[in-house]
């Protein structure tokens, strides 16, 4: 068989593989999209990580898994900053998000950049399409609980909206995080200095907003600053399993 790509995934052999990427040029009968969270832990300090910034672009924009909704976050770390450019969108708070992976998943050569994690439990090199590839597979049939985001409003510098989450399985944590629709930079030093970077979802601010309890819904509202109130804003809210940190159900909504 010959090896064919779309949208830079491999569709040879697995056949299992081949059919999932190209079965979502075919119409199919309309069915409620399993969510499935994409995280990339990126900077623009790392000359490695532009390819993996394009490809969750792609993903977000051509979202190309039959039966999946890729809620994509792009989560900037900050220890590249001290490497002569300091990433305008990088936050130490996700720093040590990647970090609590980086432990439970029992990587062993530790956080690196471009690093992407899928539902919680897939980690791999963030530029790797066919290993994404395998991840968003193997991801699409695991059930997911309901959670769904409320009309976001917008008010002054603040997205208010309301959150409704279904019953879990076991206990969790719940977590809202409001990320810019697009950005660019123009990048002056560093690994990317003359390039200008363009990214998707960009994490501004990621809060725990609630824990949830076994066989329990949970329902709350919500009020997450912006930093750019003038610009175009995601909300995205989650729930992650206190013990391992699988992703237990997910929904993205856009601020207006």
């Amino acid at each position: 068989m010959s090896n064919l790509y779309r949208y830079g995934f491999p569709v040879s052999a697995p056949l299992s593989l081949a059919v999932l990427w190209i079965s979502f040029c075919v119409p199919a009968l309309a069915a409620p999209a399993n969510p499935i969270l994409v995280e990339l832990f990126t900077s623009e300090g790392c000359s490695d990580c532009p390819p993996a910034d394009a490809l969750l672009k792609a993903l977000d924009s051509a979202q190309p898994i039959p039966g999946a909704q890729l809620i994509v976050l792009e989560e900037h770390v900050d220890y590249w900053d001290d490497g002569g450019w300091r990433d305008p969108f990088s936050s130490h708070a996700l720093t040590l998000r990647q970090s609590e992976y980086v432990d439970r998943l029992h990587v062993r050569n530790g956080p690196y950049t471009p690093q992407m994690v899928v539902d919680g439990s897939e980690v791999f090199v963030g530029s790797d399409r066919p290993q994404a590839g395998r991840a968003f597979a193997k991801e699409v049939s695991v059930p997911k609980i309901s959670v769904q985001i409320s009309p976001v409003h917008v008010e002054g510098a603040n997205a208010l909206a309301h959150i409704e989450i279904g019953a879990a399985p076991s206990k969790g944590e719940v977590f809202v995080a409001i990320a810019l629709d697009h950005a660019q930079s123009q990048v002056l030093r560093g690994e990317n200095g003359g390039r200008q970077l363009e990214h998707v979802a960009v994490v501004e601010r990621l809060t725990s907003v609630g824990k949830v309890k076994k066989d329990e819904p949970f329902s709350k509202d919500v009020a997450i600053k912006m930093e750019h109130p003038e610009k175009d804003y995601r909300v995205i809210a989650f729930v992650q399993q206190a013990d391992d940190g699988k992703i237990l159900g997910a929904a993205a909504a856009h601020a207006k």
